[in-house]
């Protein structure tokens, strides 16, 4: 699994020019499901993402967790993550996870973000997103983890 986080001010989706989700301060994590994955791996990320301490304190030091801010999450599904492009011009995506799985581990890290406290918004899944954002910073965070 793979995810990027960005500190953001805002952020937009939407699909075919239809507001899906929208967040005001928090991260947008975009996340990738690689074949193998399961929920052992996505309890790593419920685990990380929840406490990272990537918000700034009272005194400017990089001391708040998401939770402590009072951010949301934008989780996005992004198969993208696990392009190859090793050889030739075109990337294969032969290392990410089936749709079906992958989908299934995208709805439970979002499960499991919600239970740790955070307002996880969503995209669609599979869908053609649209995404508009206020990067913050910018700050991003790469996390990965195999299964």
């Amino acid at each position: 699994m793979k995810a990027v986080v960005q500190r953001v001010l805002s952020a937009q989706l939407t699909v075919d020019d239809k507001l899906i989700s929208e967040i005001k301060k928090g991260y947008v994590v975009f996340l990738g499901v690689g074949k193998g994955d399961d929920e052992s791996v996505a309890d790593y990320f419920i685990n990380k993402i929840s406490p990272l301490r990537i918000f700034e304190d009272d005194n400017g030091k990089i001391n708040k967790s998401i939770l402590d801010a009072g951010g949301e999450i934008l989780l996005v599904s992004q198969f993208t993550l696990y392009a190859n492009t090793s050889h030739g011009n075109r990337p294969d995506f032969l290392s990410a996870e089936s749709p079906e799985r992958a989908n299934a581990l995208y709805r439970y890290v979002a499960d499991g973000l919600r239970t740790r406290g955070v307002t996880v918004k969503t995209g669609v899944f599979g869908a053609d997103m649209k995404i508009t954002q206020v990067n913050d910073g910018p700050f991003t965070v790469i996390l990965e983890k195999q299964a």
